[in-house]
């Protein structure tokens, strides 16, 4: 202090820097204590530097905010949406080819006014089926056009019916279509449950009905027996004899084969060795006529045996023939023993 009892230097200024840094010190202390809490919490510190995938996406939404639109991209873009959905419902609805179809229509009209309309087609290989009913499956008509005809398709739907094995589809610009089929023959005659088809050598089922055309093939009966056509047909054409004698063939439990004689006969092959039986079989009928004798069966499914069972006819007759038999004995016997 002076002499008059004063302070040389001001009160004022010197409590107003304590009064600073006291202030200093508390907002140091708060944000320490901020951050404790907010790091208990799990926060993160809004004062810390962000990473560097913050500062990518921030710089990418800064980038999208000042992108330049241009105009009327809102309405490509509902017009987009529109077309998107409506592409949507067309498939969920099941009305694609409705749609692929009219399409189709429209580019085969402009194709044809181009002078690529469907003029010819050379057909080849056809003999069951007729030159409309190729075309009709392969689905070229009048107004089809080259240009937007699919051969893989045609082909697809060819191979699709039951009497082509194979097809082939090429295009001639501007208005030629060569077509040739591979036609399957028909085999035999297949029976199950009490419907007769018409197959093909691979068991293929041509026709689900008797055709008169081919009720001269040979009849087979049974289950998986239109799988085996090719082993009991070609084991008939190879012993001819036997063959002309036979109404069907049965598939007896997917393993062996009963012969249906036209007389009612009925023949009983082995599994294995079929070839060597039908050989003996018409052996047997060859020298003592055994497929024309008035038997019910002929059981040749042991090797080097034959097993014939009478009709019930031909049983009763023959033990009429028995009993007669035996009265003539006893009618000797008696007479030799008068005489003695």
């Amino acid at each position: 202090m002076d002499g008059a009892g004063r302070f040389s230097r001001s009160l004022i200024a010197r409590l107003s820097g304590a009064g600073a840094d006291a202030f200093a010190a508390a907002g140091d202390r708060l944000r320490a204590r901020e951050l404790r809490e907010r790091h208990a919490v799990g926060e993160r510190d809004p004062f810390a530097r962000p990473g560097g995938l913050s500062l990518f996406m921030r710089r990418v939404s800064i980038r999208i905010a000042n992108m330049h639109i241009p105009r009327r991209a809102g309405l490509f873009a509902s017009l987009a949406l529109f077309a998107a959905t409506g592409l949507y419902g067309v498939q969920r609805g099941g009305h694609w080819p409705a749609v692929n179809g009219f399409l189709i229509g429209v580019g085969d009209s402009m194709a044809n006014a181009a002078g690529m309309q469907v003029r010819g087609v050379k057909l080849t290989g056809n003999r069951q089926m007729s030159h409309d009913q190729v075309l009709d499956v392969a689905g070229i008509t009048p107004s089809s056009s080259v240009l937007f005809f699919d051969p893989d398709q045609a082909r697809a739907r060819l191979k699709a019916n039951a009497w082509i094995a194979d097809a082939t589809i090429q295009k001639l610009y501007p208005d030629q279509l060569l077509v040739s089929v591979t036609e399957r023959e028909p085999f035999a005659l297949w029976q199950r449950d009490g419907r007769i088809h018409v197959i093909a050598a691979d068991g293929t089922v041509i026709l689900d009905h008797l055709d008169q055309r081919f009720q001269t093939l040979p009849l087979l009966v049974g289950k998986g027996a239109e799988m085996r056509a090719r082993e009991i047909v070609g084991l008939l054409g190879d012993h001819p004899h036997v063959a002309q004698s036979v109404r069907a063939a049965v598939l007896v439990a997917e393993r062996r084969w009963n012969l249906v004689l036209k007389n009612g006969i009925d023949v009983r092959l082995p599994d294995e060795n079929m070839d060597r039986a039908m050989a003996d079989l018409a052996r047997l009928d060859a020298e003592r006529r055994l497929m024309s004798r008035d038997v019910a069966s002929i059981d040749m499914r042991v090797p080097d045996r034959v097993t014939v069972r009478l009709s019930d006819d031909a049983m009763k007759a023959h033990e009429a023939a028995l009993r007669e038999r035996d009265r003539e004995r006893a009618r000797r016997r008696a007479a030799q023993g008068q005489r003695t």
